[in-house]
């Protein structure tokens, strides 16, 4: 008998002048990046949320602490692998991830294939079993000012 979980997580962070914007392993330009106390990468963020829910294990904030000086600025592309690296110690395996971006700026368009290739391979999933999309508050909010962004995250797990 297979045993499917599914996992949600959703991430948020501010943006600001005079940070690099990580979105899904890639820099992305633009005249704004992501607050955080690492890269502030808010999908990969998200991913790893889900996951770890999914797994019933937590969440990032458990086995990331923004409060360690080991996760200061840390490429969060590792915290994605060291949150594979915890469900795979669970004997659990991705079967397909789907996610949100809300952003007003920039357009990501023609970085998502290179987020899918990232996610994918730190997942060790196929590229179609990676699902990215986005979407604009339509000037409303946080969102719409640019003062921020958001992803949300929905992953499907299965026991080995």
């Amino acid at each position: 008998m297979t045993k499917l979980r599914i996992g949600s997580g959703v991430d948020f962070h501010q943006l600001v002048e005079g940070r690099d914007l990580w979105i899904g392993g890639v820099k992305i330009p633009h005249t704004k990046g992501a607050l955080g106390h690492s890269d502030a990468d808010v999908l990969l963020h998200a991913i790893c949320d889900a996951l770890l829910g999914a797994a019933c294990l937590g969440d990032i904030g458990k086995h990331f602490p923004d409060t360690s000086n080991e996760f200061k600025n840390i490429d969060s592309k590792i915290l994605l692998k060291r949150t594979v690296e915890l469900i795979k110690n669970e004997e659990y395996s991705i079967i397909n991830i789907d996610s949100t971006l809300c952003l007003e700026a920039p357009k990501i368009k023609s970085y998502v294939n290179l987020m899918q290739q990232a996610i994918a391979e730190i997942c060790e999933i196929e590229i179609n079993d990676v699902s990215i999309k986005a979407t604009t508050t339509e000037k409303m909010g946080f969102v719409g000012r640019e003062e921020g962004l958001v992803a949300y995250a929905t992953v499907l797990i299965e026991r080995n």
